[in-house]
Order: structure tokens, then sequence, then C-alpha cells
């Protein structure tokens, strides 16, 4: 593939790619549309012809600079209606969003690509995730207080994103740790759950997390913990690693 997409711009798949909505009322479709909104990750847009739910346009509309004018509709499926839980571009720039729609990610109790539920966004099919075991030695140091040491760590690799190094709880001082409530979704991954670290009376918020229970891609990261390179001085095999610029 080409590489990561940047940009306002759509990407069918292969026919035959199966996505619908759980309760399969609100559409299903062999023939969805990836479109970048962000650069980050895509979204969905279904084609009109593939789309089973009632829509109502309520008046509302949304300018996008990049899409054009979009109309807002509610969607309604057996008496009940979700406000402003679609939308459609009619005249866009880009002709492939002209007859198709894109349904807010919450407006639907659950997304699924074949068989299988997909969280928070669509797999992107020009992201790749790789997980290593390594032997490497790595240091986690916040304000100048050693935070975690392991030399067992294991390395997520993922398209776009730095490395970020996972490693047993038992390598991270668990006095510093304090549990928050915060909790993330990936399509990759799975379901994070995230920990506070305190040092030298400032607590440092949501910078450690874990996944219990990940994906089965991702399953040699279960229970591990990592920290975010971007707000930590990390050192790999001794070597201060320049910390990243990214969306975190």
């Amino acid at each position: 593939m080409e590489g990561a997409k940047r940009g306002p711009n759509a990407d069918g798949f292969p026919d035959g790619f199966w996505v619908r909505s759980s309760d399969a009322r609100r559409f299903d479709t062999v023939k969805p549309v990836l479109v970048w909104e962000v650069p980050y990750y895509p979204t969905y847009y279904i084609r009109e012809e593939d789309v089973l739910a009632g829509l109502v346009a309520n008046g509302g509309t949304k300018r996008s600079p990049s899409r054009g004018e979009a109309e807002l509709l509610d969607i309604k499926v057996n008496g009940s209606s979700v406000e402003n839980g679609a939308l459609r571009y009619p005249d866009s720039p880009i002709e492939d969003l002209r007859d198709a729609l894109r349904f807010d990610w919450s407006a639907l109790d659950e997304w699924l690509e074949e068989d299988e539920p997909v969280y928070t966004h669509p797999r992107d099919p020009y992201t790749r995730v790789d997980i290593l075991h390594s032997s490497r030695h790595v240091e986690v140091v916040v304000d100048g207080v050693k935070v975690a040491e392991t030399h067992k760590p294991t390395i997520l690799f993922e398209t776009g994103l730095p490395p970020r190094y996972y490693m047993p709880l038992s390598d991270v001082r668990g006095k510093l740790l304090s549990p928050s409530s915060t909790e993330t979704h990936c399509p990759y991954k799975g379901t994070a759950n995230y920990f506070s670290v305190e040092v030298n009376g400032r607590i440092y918020e949501d910078l450690v997390w874990i996944y219990r229970t990940p994906l089965q891609e991702s399953q040699k990261i279960t229970g591990l913990v990592s920290f975010y390179n971007e707000k930590v001085d990390l050192y790999v095999d001794g070597e201060l690693q320049e910390r990243p610029k990214t969306k975190f």
C-alpha cells in the first residue's frame, strides 16, 4: 500500500468487505467507503443504497472546508430517533461522498466488520501493528525520579506512532501509581485503563496505561504497562530518547 493517508480523501474497500450495525437495521454493506477526515484514522461512509434506517433531514447543516456543506439527519428506527445521528454531503467536491452517508459512531450500539466488533473507529488498512519481545534495558524517569526499569520490554510498533515500550507492572514503582477513571478504546488493541504518577508532590495524570484483556492480535501486551514517550524521559540501553511530537 502507498502508506498512511493524509488529508480529506476517500478509499473504497474491495467489494465483499462486510460492515454493518449490530442489529442490521441501520445499514448493511459490502461496499463501505473509508474517508480520512483527519490524518490519524479513517471514518466509514455508507452508500445510500445500503442504508436501511429511516433518515429525516432536520434542517441543520454542518460545513467542512474540505468536504463541503453537510445536511444533518435524524435516524428513525422502530419508533426511536437519534438526533443528528447521520449526515450527508450531496454537493461535496469529493465525488465519492455525494451518494454516501456518515453515521455518528456513538449513534449505533455496535459496529461490526464481518462478525467482529470494531471499537472507536474503523481499522486503517494502511496501519500495521507489530509487537516484539526484547531484552533491551529500558528506564523511565519522571521529573528526575526513576519510576520504572526493565530488561524485558515488549515493544509495540504502530504505523505513525513512536515505539511503545510495555513492561511488567512489577518493573514499575507501584507506590507512585494511582488508578485513574480514564478509559480509552483502540480498534487494534482494545480497551485501556490508566494510572496517574505522583512524583515530587506533583501528579502526572494518565501517564501510564494497561490493556488487561486486549484484542486477539495484541495478546502479547496483556497485563503490561506503558508510558507516554512524549511526557517522560525514556532511556533505552542507557541512551536518552528524543521526546516525539504526536497528537498525544
